[in-house]
C-alpha cells in the first residue's frame, strides 16, 4: 500500500492550511525529504518534504484548496502500487500505515455544516459580528462559506438612519438639471464597472494577497481608524548608530534604525500601558508582555509581520538581532508559525520605500500601529538653552500613529506618540 501525505501540524492552535504549490506533479519521482508541496498558514509559508522516496502517484488537495491538519494531500510509492483512489481527504489512517507526521492525529473531524466547511475566521468574524450565517450565501466550493462573503455580507447589511441619508440625497436630485445624473447617497454601492469593457492582463490572487485583503478589510470594518502624526530630531539617533555600528558589526549584528524605534516604542508602552492593549466584548484587554509586531514586506507577494516575544527584556542589540533574525527568515519564507502570533504592538516602517508618512491598517485586535516615514534632512529652527532661535539642519523623521478610538483618545494616544518622540531625541 502507498503511503499517504498528511498536512502537518503548524503549531497550537493552527487547524486549516492552505495549498499554495506543488513543486512536483503526479508521475514525478521524489526523493525521501524532498521538498514537494508549499502549504500556507493564515500567516507562514512553509514547504513539506516528501517523507518516502517513490513516486507521486495522486494529488488529492490542489492549489489554493484549504485542507484540515491531518488530511490527505497526496499519496507516495511504486509504479502500480495501490492506494485509495475515491478515499476523501480526512480518512481515517489505519495504524499500521506509515504517515509523513506521526504527531498528527489519524483522524481529523471534518466541520461541516448546511452552507459548506466554516474556517475558523469566519466563525470569529460571525460571533463579533453577530451575523447568522444561515442568511449568508456562500460562493466558495459546494457552497462554502468564504471570508470575503462574511464581510460582504456585513458590509451590505449595515443599517443607515433614513433621515440622514434619503431626505439630503432626495434633495440633490430634485435641484438637479434634468439632464444631470441623480447624486449618489451615502452608502450606496458604486456602479461598476464590467470587466468586459477593459483590457489588460488579470493578475490573480495568491493565498497571501487573499489573506492581507481580508484581514484589512476586517480591521477597518472593526475598528474606528484615527491618525495622530509627529516629527523626530534624530540627530542622537545617528551619532550614538555611527558610534557603535562596527561593534555591533564585530558581533555579526546590522544594527538598524528599526532597533531605535523598537526601543523607543517599548519605553513608549511601558509608561502608556493602555496602548499595549487589545479590544475585546467583555472590556480592554492591558497585556503584561510587550510584543512588538514588526512589519516585514515581502515584494509582490505583500508583507508579513513576525513577532518579537517579550521585547522589553531586551537590549538595543537583542532587539538588532531579533530584527535581524525575524526580517532574514521571513523573506525566505522559515519563519514558524509561533513567530508571527500573539503580537501586542506593531511598526511598520513604510519610509523603507520612499514614504514621508502614511496612514497604516491596525492589527486587530491591537489598540495601535505606529509608521516610520523616510528620514530626510530638513531646515528646521531650534532654540537653544538661552532661549535664542536659530536655523539648523537635522534628520527629521514623521512618526505616524493610528490608533482604535474605542480604546484611546487623542490624549493618551499624543502622550505615548510624545513618549516616543522624546526617546528618541535623546536617546543616550
Amino acid at each position: 500500500m502507498a503511503t499517504r501525505l498528511l498536512a502537518p501540524s503548524m503549531g497550537e492552535g493552527v487547524e486549516e492550511l492552505t495549498i499554495t504549490n506543488w513543486l512536483k506533479k503526479e508521475g514525478d519521482t521524489v526523493k525521501e525529504l524532498e521538498v514537494i508541496v508549499e502549504l500556507e498558514t493564515d500567516k507562514v509559508t512553509s514547504e513539506i518534504p516528501s517523507p518516502v522516496s517513490g513516486t507521486l502517484l495522486k494529488i488529492v488537495a490542489q492549489v489554493d484548496e484549504t485542507v484540515k491538519v491531518g488530511s490527505t494531500l497526496a499519496w507516495i510509492g511504486q509504479p502500480g502500487e495501490a492506494f485509495d483512489k475515491t478515499s476523501p481527504k480526512a480518512t481515517p489512517v489505519p495504524e499500521t500505515e506509515k504517515a509523513s507526521t506521526p504527531q498528527v492525529p489519524v483522524t481529523v473531524k471534518e466541520d461541516i455544516a448546511p452552507t459548506g466547511h466554516l474556517s475558523p475566521l469566519v466563525k470569529k468574524i460571525a460571533a463579533e459580528n453577530n451575523i447568522d450565517l444561515s442568511l449568508v450565501q456562500g460562493s466558495g466550493e459546494g457552497g462554502r462559506i468564504t471570508k470575503e462573503d462574511v464581510l460582504n455580507f456585513l458590509e451590505t447589511s449595515k443599517e443607515v438612519p433614513a433621515p440622514a441619508i434619503a431626505k439630503p440625497a432626495q434633495a440633490v436630485v430634485e435641484s438637479a438639471p434634468e439632464d444631470a445624473k441623480p447624486a449618489q447617497a451615502v452608502g450606496e454601492s458604486a456602479p461598476k464597472e464590467s470587466p468586459t469593457s477593459l483590457t489588460g492582463e488579470l493578475v490573480h490572487l495568491s493565498s497571501l494577497r487573499k489573506q492581507i485583503a481580508e484581514r484589512m478589510v476586517y480591521s477597518q470594518h472593526t475598528s474606528p481608524h484615527v491618525l495622530t502624526v509627529m516629527e523626530a530630531d534624530l540627530s542622537k539617533v545617528l551619532a550614538h548608530r555611527s558610534a557603535n555600528k562596527a561593534a555591533f558589526a564585530a558581533q555579526n549584528v546590522n544594527l538598524t534604525l528599526t532597533a531605535y524605534f523598537c526601543a523607543a516604542i517599548v519605553n513608549g508602552l511601558k509608561s502608556f500601558p493602555m496602548v499595549n492593549a487589545s479590544w475585546t466584548d467583555e472590556g480592554i484587554q492591558l497585556h503584561r508582555d510587550i510584543n512588538l509586531g514588526i512589519a516585514v514586506a515581502l515584494g509582490e507577494q505583500g508583507l508579513i509581520v513576525p513577532v518579537i516575544k517579550n521585547a522589553d527584556l531586551l537590549s538595543l542589540q537583542g532587539l538588532a538581532q531579533k530584527i535581524n533574525d525575524l526580517s532574514t527568515r521571513a523573506r525566505n519564507k522559515k519563519l514558524l508559525p509561533e513567530e508571527v502570533k500573539d503580537g501586542t504592538f506593531t511598526l511598520t516602517n513604510h519610509g523603507s520605500g520612499g514614504s514621508i508618512f502614511a496612514s497604516p491598517i491596525i492589527y486587530q485586535p491591537q489598540a495601535a500601529i505606529l509608521g516610520t516615514g523616510m528620514m530626510q534632512k530638513r531646515v528646521v529652527v531650534i532654540t537653544d538653552p538661552s532661549g535664542n532661535d536659530a536655523i539648523a539642519i537635522r534628520p527629521m523623521i514623521y512618526l505616524s500613529l493610528v490608533f482604535d478610538h474605542r480604546m484611546l483618545d487623542g490624549e493618551g494616544a499624543d502622550n505615548f506618540l510624545k513618549a516616543v518622540k522624546e526617546n528618541l531625541e535623546n536617546w543616550n
